[in-house]
């Protein structure tokens, strides 16, 4: 009894339509990978864009889970370009204007200014955050001059949800971040990510705390996280990735 073989023409079709990759599809695949940081810091932007409209509209809490947010995309998208090798210029550039959107204007506007003390309050603590970002470079590998100013951001919006806006107390907390992010004293790198695995569990806390747990649990959760970062930086933090 004779095989009968299948027509060479519709073997071949059948293979490149199934195995071989559809035109254009690896490009795709590198555009993504190479602005999969990108992403995540104009992500990051668009929190800090819409915490402003919040704070604009009196609606803070609202900022606050929205600086949290962003908080924890600031993190990931640091760690995804060193995983991906996607460094540039421009992905530096861009992740810094949505820090300053984010962790300046935004949460600075949740000071509340109502006169000339307060106003002068908010632009000392933007004017931090733009000193912090632009001038201070340690040029010391995994290692900051000056607080980082995701985590005074946090900071503040942990404690504004869960004193529930006491502003006096806010505006004391403000003044001590900005005393912090001008000091040139070392903190580690917080490469929390690419580190000790107990650094990634307490990420992954985060992203949970933020995106399910009551507002006083996830506020003590990222005060905990931040104010021993700030205050037990080498003693806690220092990386050993």
């Amino acid at each position: 009894m004779w095989m009968v073989s299948p027509p060479t023409g519709i073997f071949q079709c059948t293979q490149n339509l199934f195995l071989s990759e559809r035109p254009g599809q690896g490009w795709t695949l590198e555009f993504l990978r190479r602005n999969a940081a990108n992403g995540l810091s104009v992500a990051n932007l668009v929190a800090g864009l819409s915490s402003i409209l919040c704070s604009l509209n009196r609606q803070y809490p609202h900022a606050c889970w929205l600086l949290l947010i962003g908080f924890l995309l600031d993190l990931a998208d640091g760690a995804v370009a060193r995983w991906l090798n996607t460094c540039s210029a421009l992905g530096a550039k861009l992740d810094d204007f949505a820090d300053f959107t984010t962790f300046g204007l935004a949460t600075a506007l949740l000071l509340q200014p109502q006169g000339v003390l307060d106003g002068l309050l908010v632009i000392a603590y933007v004017m931090a955050v733009f000193t912090r970002l632009c001038f201070f470079s340690s040029r010391i590998p995994f290692t900051y001059r000056g607080l980082p100013c995701p985590y005074a951001s946090s900071l503040l919006a942990g404690t504004f949800l869960l004193t529930e806006g006491n502003i006096t107390l806010l505006r004391i907390t403000a003044a001590v971040m900005i005393l912090c992010m001008v000091d040139r004293g070392f903190y580690p790198h917080d490469k929390v990510l690419e580190s000790q695995l107990w650094k990634k569990v307490v990420y992954a806390g985060g992203v949970l705390a933020v995106l399910f747990a009551p507002a006083a649990v996830a506020s003590v959760y990222c005060l905990t996280w931040t104010t021993s970062y700030i205050v037990f930086p080498f003693a806690i933090w220092s990386c050993k990735a």
